[in-house]
C-alpha cells in the first residue's frame, strides 16, 4: 500500500475513533512532514460528522430524541457515530443500528422500551421510501363475485408489523399525536401492556396504529402468499368487516386480486 493510501486510511479511521486524543495521536504517527499536527484539523472533521450524526438520527427518530432529551440523544448520535460508522455514502441510510445499540447499552437498561421505540421509528423511515403501488379500490368488488380461496388483498406500501410486550403504540402516538395523554401513557407503562403495531404508507405519508386483535396473524398471512379465506380462518380474533373498511379508508388497503396458483397446480 502506498504512502498516500496508508495516511487516508489512517484519517478515516482517525475520524470514527473515539476518545479525539487517540484518534490525533493515530493519525499523528502517519502525518508527514517534520512536527506535523493533525489534532486542530481532526476536531474540526469530526464535529463535523458529528453534527451530521445528530441531525441525520434527529430525522428519523423524533420519538426517542423526545424521551431522552436533546443533550442525551446527541450523546447518543455521537456514541453510535463511533461504534458503527456509515457503510455507505447515503447518511439516510445510516441508522438502522440504533435500537441495537441502545438494547446494549448499560447506561439505558432502566428504559426498556427504548429499542422497540428505535425499531419502530426506523421501519416508519423505511416506509417513507418503498416503491409505489397503485391504488384500485374498484377490483374490491372481486370480494362479492369471486370465491375468497382465489382472492387476496393488495397491501399499501412498506406495510409490516411490530410486537412489543411495551404499549409500542401509544408510546409513539402520545409523542406525535398527543393523543393518548402522557398520563394515560404512564398509567399502561405501569402495567406493562403489550401492544402490537401496524406500519404503512399512505400516499407520501408513514402511518402507523395499534394492531386489531387478530390483525397480525391475518397481515402475515396475505403476505406469506395465503389466500384470503384460509388467511381469515387463521385469524379468528379478526372482525374483517370492521378491519376492512378501516384499512381502506386509512390506505392500508389499495384493492384485490387474484391468486397466483399454486407451483404444483400451474399449467406447464
Amino acid at each position: 500500500m502506498s504512502t498516500l493510501a496508508v495516511q487516508q486510511q489512517a484519517l478515516l479511521e482517525a475520524l470514527f475513533a473515539w476518545p479525539s486524543q487517540a484518534a490525533a495521536q493515530g493519525l499523528r504517527a502517519h502525518a508527514s512532514g517534520v512536527g506535523a499536527s493533525p489534532q486542530r484539523g481532526l476536531l474540526v472533521y469530526q464535529s463535523n460528522g458529528h453534527m451530521l450524526a445528530e441531525r441525520a438520527l434527529r430525522a428519523v427518530y423524533p420519538v426517542l430524541m423526545q424521551m431522552l432529551g436533546e443533550a442525551s440523544f446527541a450523546d447518543l448520535a455521537r456514541a453510535l457515530w463511533h461504534a458503527l460508522p456509515p457503510q455507505r455514502g447515503d447518511i439516510a441510510e445510516w441508522g438502522e443500528a440504533l435500537a441495537e445499540f441502545i438494547g446494549a447499552s448499560a447506561q439505558l437498561q432502566d428504559v426498556p422500551y427504548l429499542p422497540d421505540v428505535a425499531r419502530a421509528e426506523w421501519a416508519l423511515h423505511r416506509c417513507a421510501s418503498a416503491p409505489d403501488r397503485e391504488s384500485a379500490i374498484a377490483t374490491l368488488a372481486l370480494l362479492t363475485t369471486e370465491n375468497p380461496q382465489t382472492l387476496t388483498l393488495e397491501l399499501a406500501p412498506g406495510a409490516l408489523t411490530l410486537s412489543s410486550a411495551w404499549p409500542l403504540a401509544s408510546l409513539l402516538l402520545a409523542h406525535l399525536q398527543g393523543s393518548p395523554s402522557l398520563a394515560e401513557l404512564a398509567l399502561q407503562l405501569q402495567d406493562c401492556t403489550a401492544q402490537d403495531l401496524v406500519l404503512w404508507r399512505a400516499g407520501y405519508q408513514p402511518r402507523l396504529r395499534q394492531a386489531q386483535p387478530g390483525e397480525l396473524t391475518f397481515l402475515h398471512a396475505l403476505q406469506g402468499g395465503t389466500a384470503l379465506e384460509p388467511a381469515l380462518d387463521a385469524a379468528k380474533q379478526l372482525d374483517f368487516s370492521h378491519w376492512l373498511a378501516l384499512a381502506v379508508q386509512t390506505g392500508l388497503v389499495l384493492g384485490a386480486r387474484r391468486c397466483s396458483p399454486p407451483i404444483s397446480e400451474a399449467k406447464p
